[in-house]
């Protein structure tokens, strides 16, 4: 009788309560090889930037490239072991790397594999005076971008039930590495853009293709830096999903459906088009200005031409997600609640990105409250500082609250109501007639038991009608294509050279030559991340509105 365990009928081994285990233990010994390879690079890439520390950038390649090779060697074991092992994979998580996602990553790795293109043709161009590592770096870099990207596209939902420890602490490899490579191309874009001639004095770029290897490459350094970041993401919701369990009854698939042309006032669509447009046209105008012409009057007019448009832009931006958190507050669809890594993650990343830019804001609004004299250039940095601090709260509030929210119940009514159609009798009516027993009367086919029988034309109706929206979901997707394609021209903007916190002399001149640098320097990145992370968000309460 004491052979019997009493725990066993209610508590087996196999069940996935007794397999929670894994988020003790496992996690934490891949979280500490993480925390301590993160701060090794971090180490060695800020050391790399400084000139009169004995730490050259060749070390900080050489450690890359080691890093991304083992990482190379993990996915190979993965994709073909691990993932391959019978029960390796029993469920997938559906909310973990959307089609959109997926293909925003291989949108950025292109352009990755363009910049190690013309970084090794750069290098190439006087490699007898250079390390080799130098010329190796980009092209493990592509090899890395190249089997990595397959690597997500085709596991990033995943929820991994074998060889737990070693798929954490190759996942938690990866993260770092991609981290890394960003913390790398974040350092090196700054040296170059305060350093105009970044080539050692023996190794000058002299001729015309050098020269266009070396600004094609600076230029694609954006791409580059959001595929690591989008890579990290992706990542990470991997990383949670070892080991879990799928409640499949409470997993909503969101389909991407665009019906822009049938189910939209073309408003949103429109005003954000003329916002990117109009936004293109004021970058293009502002970087000749500022960099071609020495005139202060030039100059100020490029500024005050940048601060009127981000004022307009992020003024309207903030009244249409107040709007926006206003409809909810009239929204039936209930709030959802379950388990969800991705959506967390994307949360998380939201709230933190946006410490980036609150940080320059703040630090502009005390040194021009400070400084001395005030004229027309200080207000308007003053208003477009205050604007970005409010619109990026209120676009927070707005992504947050879209997010937590059901799916349309009538989408389930009519899904249901397609499902239910699928399963009657059709009737012919020039075939069918049928008669009373004691009567030569014959019955209309819409006479037969209520669920048995449908006319061919009423199912074609039900199939071919257009679902009706209510105006709350056409504002709210009127909203998220509006702010979708404004987050896009106020990433491009930084992305791409517009940086006023340098051609204002106002901050710089309060904080001096060093501290400003360094704040703009640290907090601008994570900035412009919010942006495309923002854009992703809002793509995904477009389709769930």
């Amino acid at each position: 009788m004491t052979e019997e365990p009493i725990h066993q009928p209610h508590q087996p081994p196999s069940t996935p309560a007794s397999k929670e285990v894994w988020k003790k233990g496992g996690r934490m010994f891949s979280i500490l090889l993480a925390v301590h390879l993160a701060l090794l690079a971090c180490t060695l890439v800020s050391s790399g930037a400084f000139e009169k520390i004995a730490v050259h950038d060749y070390d900080v390649f050489f450690l890359l490239t080691v890093m991304m090779l083992v990482v190379i060697i993990w996915i190979i074991f993965y994709l073909f072991g691990t993932s391959r092992c019978p029960d390796a994979i029993p469920c997938k998580d559906s909310h973990a790397g959307p089609i959109w996602l997926r293909g925003g990553l291989i949108l950025f790795a292109i352009f990755s594999l363009v910049m190690d293109v013309f970084k090794i043709g750069y290098y190439s161009s006087f490699y007898s005076c250079l390390s080799a590592i130098k010329i190796i770096y980009p092209i493990v870099q592509a090899i890395f971008v190249v089997v990595q990207t397959y690597f997500l596209w085709a596991s990033a939902k995943d929820c991994v039930h074998v060889h737990l420890n070693v798929t954490r602490c190759g996942l938690m490899l990866t993260l770092t590495t991609n981290l890394a490579v960003w913390m790398s191309a974040v350092t090196d874009e700054s040296v170059h853009k305060a350093h105009s001639n970044s080539s050692p004095e023996e190794c000058n770029c002299n001729s015309q293709i050098c020269q266009v290897f070396k600004n094609g490459y600076f230029w694609l350094y954006p791409f580059n830096i959001e595929y690591s970041l989008f890579a990290s993401a992706m990542v990470y919701v991997m990383w949670k999903n070892v080991g879990r369990f799928i409640d499949h009854h409470s997993h909503h698939i969101h389909r991407l459906k665009f019906r822009l042309f049938r189910r939209t006032f073309f408003v949103g669509i429109v005003l954000g088009l003329i916002t990117l447009v109009s936004g293109l046209g004021v970058l293009i105008l502002y970087e000749v200005q500022v960099n071609s012409s020495t005139e202060s009057s030039k100059k100020s007019q490029a500024l005050s031409m940048y601060y009127i448009f981000n004022i307009v832009c992020l003024g309207l931006m903030s009244l249409v997600c107040i709007g926006g958190s206003v409809i909810y507050r009239f929204d039936k669809r209930d709030m959802d609640r379950h388990k969800n890594p991705t959506r967390t993650l994307d949360v998380a990343l939201l709230m933190g990105a946006a410490l980036g830019q609150y940080a320059i804001s703040y630090y502009s609004i005390v040194a021009i409250v400070a400084s001395t004299p005030r004229d027309a250039i200080s207000a308007l940095n003053l208003t477009y500082a205050l604007l970005m601090i409010a619109q990026h709260t209120f676009q927070n509030i707005f992504i947050i609250e879209g997010l937590h929210r059901q799916p349309p119940k009538e989408d389930h009514k009519h899904d249901s109501h397609q499902k239910d159609l699928y399963g009657l009798t059709f009737v012919n009516i020039s075939a069918v007639s049928l008669r009373m027993p004691d009567s030569g009367s014959t019955l209309a086919p819409s006479t037969v038991s209520g669920s048995e029988a449908i006319h061919p034309s009423d199912f074609v109706r039900s199939l071919t009608a257009p679902k009706k929206m209510n105006w709350r979901r056409k504002f709210l997707k009127e909203i998220s294509i509006f702010l979708l394609l404004s987050n896009i021209i106020l990433w491009i903007m930084p992305a791409f050279g517009a940086r006023p916190q340098f051609d204002n002399d106002t901050e710089l001149n309060f904080y001096g030559d060093s501290m400003w640098p360094a704040i703009v320097d640290i907090c601008l990145p994570f900035g412009i991340f919010y942006r495309m992370h923002a854009v992703a968000s809002l793509l995904e309460v477009y389709i769930m509105s």
